[in-house]
């Protein structure tokens, strides 16, 4: 109804569990790693748990569609069933077949007999296994299982290999799901749980961001369509829980549309929220007092006066802050939807808390370049680069060499270096605290390949092994586009950078040059942003650039694909 009257192309606030929408904040990119930590930790439960509305089942779907092809997904959203009725259930969504009467077939004591289902799921699980695919079951609104089911799901965990088990379970559900797997008869079930996550409201500065997004998603290129100090009382009225945000925002916005007002001003707020969510000022059939009038004011009024209104909004860009490219690395690090976008089998960023500090292995210090110069010369060595002399900053000097620049940032992860597909030089400390470098050339499913030594063979170690050394500092070089000067300016720049846009979207090379980087352009690079898993702010900074350069297929080194 609102949409075009805000410059919208859909109505940005439904409540539907839609991952287009996603908002990664850094609680959503904790909950999608742990959901994809847990797909590739062996079998066993995983557990998301949060409040009514915060966006556990967004976040499942984005899940869903990052699932590799050789996993077998089941789906269980409605889980008030019996036993017999949930392994019937799962065989239906693995599409196992069973004998036609094993629903009416009765055990010893009289009750449905559970063994024809069990066998053919066992039967299932092992024939799947042995061509190498996994099955995943996923259960949503799981604190209505009873006690009961969780224990027959327990038992179905118990097929195994000498290496994992053959079906992994994710559970889904409110906080009282935790305290129902806290009951001490599901203690052995407590003890399978290999990666869990609670998932919070938003924080004031978050909630801001999500307004921004989604209306970022739904079209909007002009300014928020909210009057200053609106946002933060959205954040006080909802709590920072995504449904109530996008409850209040939609009947706001729909209210300021029937007023014929440009912005969400207090009161229309206020009048919004008490529809919503209190109850009160209501008339007869459920719309506030105001309502009536506003519309019959908004019809006489017309549809002139009403877009004089909507197009009389000074034309600004999105609210965005600027962000330092190592903050922006290190948001982009923490996207596990990157790391799947990039390479669809790939090993997400395991969450911090799985990762337990311990001394730097031998295999590693042997592996490290001890001199920074030396490791600069072999990186320099992949890009066809002269080698560099033992400066002060021979990340600088390379970068006067060619037209590369030198990228270093802290705060990264081996998401992030998934991410970002290129050799980079990884900073470590031995026991002693001194400093080494490794040369990362490769990444796996589970293993890393990085340089043994000066101009010698690789060496693989093992992820795991390296995300328990490594602390996130790191370097790298990237092909500069013509022109740059450390941003984003009128002329050879901004022409390059809007042809890359439009390859990576698959649209024609623009034909015209701008003289200045317009609102459009900021929302096509947070939209291309969006699509990598990166922080969406709309400023091109070099993580951005580098990921264009690897859309658009700029010749760059690239890591080897391992394994």
């Amino acid at each position: 109804m609102y949409a075009k009257f805000f410059g919208l192309k859909q109505e940005p606030f439904s409540i539907a569990p839609d991952p287009h929408y996603l908002f990664m904040s850094e609680r959503h990119r904790e909950a999608l790693a742990h959901l994809l930590y847990g797909l590739r930790g062996g079998g066993g439960f995983v557990l998301l748990t949060g409040e009514i509305g915060a966006g556990k089942t967004t976040v499942c779907r984005c899940f869903l569609q990052q699932i590799p092809k050789h996993c077998n997904v089941a789906y269980i959203f409605n889980p008030k069933l019996s036993v017999p009725e949930l392994l019937q259930t799962v065989c239906e969504e693995f599409h196992i077949p069973v004998p036609a009467n094993a629903a009416a077939a009765a055990g010893s004591s009289g009750t449905p007999s559970l063994k024809p289902f069990v066998d053919a799921i066992n039967e299932f699980l092992l024939r799947t296994h042995a061509v190498g695919q996994n099955n995943v079951l996923i259960i949503d609104e799981a604190q209505n299982l009873s006690a009961e089911v969780l224990e027959q799901l327990r038992l179905l965990t118990n097929l195994e290999t000498s290496e994992r088990k053959l079906l992994q379970i994710v559970l889904i559900g409110q906080p009282e799901l935790r305290q129902i797997l806290a009951a001490p008869e599901l203690e052995q079930l407590a003890q399978r749980v290999i990666a869990r996550f609670h998932l919070q409201a938003l924080s004031e500065a978050e909630t801001e961001q999500y307004i921004s997004h989604r209306l970022g998603v739904a079209g909007l290129e002009r300014a928020l369509p909210f009057e200053r100090g609106v946002l933060r009382r959205i954040h006080q009225i909802s709590r920072g829980v995504p449904r109530r945000i996008n409850l209040l925002c939609d009947r706001a916005l729909l209210g300021a549309y029937a007023q014929g007002k440009a912005r969400v001003d207090r009161k229309t707020l206020q009048l919004a929220a008490a529809e919503v969510f209190e109850g009160s000022n209501r008339v007869g059939g459920g719309l506030p007092v105001w309502w009536p009038w506003a519309l019959l004011g908004a019809a006489v009024a017309g549809l002139a006066l009403a877009g004089a209104l909507a197009w009389n909004v000074a034309k600004k860009p999105l609210a965005s802050k600027p962000v330092a490219a190592a903050s922006a690395a290190a948001s982009a690090a923490s996207s596990a939807s990157a790391v799947l976008a990039s390479k669809p089998a790939s090993s997400p960023a395991l969450p911090a808390a799985v990762l337990p500090a311990s001394a730097p292995s031998p295999s590693l210090i042997q592996a490290g370049l001890r001199e920074e110069a030396q490791a600069w010369r072999e990186l320099a060595a992949l890009w066809q680069m002269q080698a560099v002399a033992a400066v002060a900053d021979p990340c600088q000097a390379l970068a006067q060499t060619a037209q590369v620049l030198c990228y270093q940032g802290s705060g990264g992860s081996l998401a992030l270096l998934r991410l970002l597909d290129r050799p980079t030089l990884l900073s470590l400390q031995d026991e002693a605290g001194q400093p080494y470098q490794l040369l990362l050339l490769g990444l796996g499913a589970q293993t890393a390949l990085v340089r043994s030594s000066a101009g010698g063979p690789a060496q693989t170690v093992s992820l795991l092994e390296l995300g328990q050394q490594w602390r996130g500092d790191y370097a790298t070089l990237w092909r500069q586009p013509p022109g740059y000067t450390g941003r984003i300016t009128p002329g050879p720049t901004l022409d390059w950078l809007r042809a890359q846009l439009a390859k990576a979207r698959g649209e024609p090379k623009p034909a015209a040059t701008q003289k200045y980087l317009d609102a459009a352009t900021r929302a096509k690079v947070a939209a291309f942003q969006r699509s990598q898993g990166l922080d969406r702010d709309g400023l091109a900074g070099p993580v951005t650039l580098m990921q264009l350069n690897r859309v658009a297929g700029v010749a760059e080194p690239r890591l080897q694909s391992l394994p």
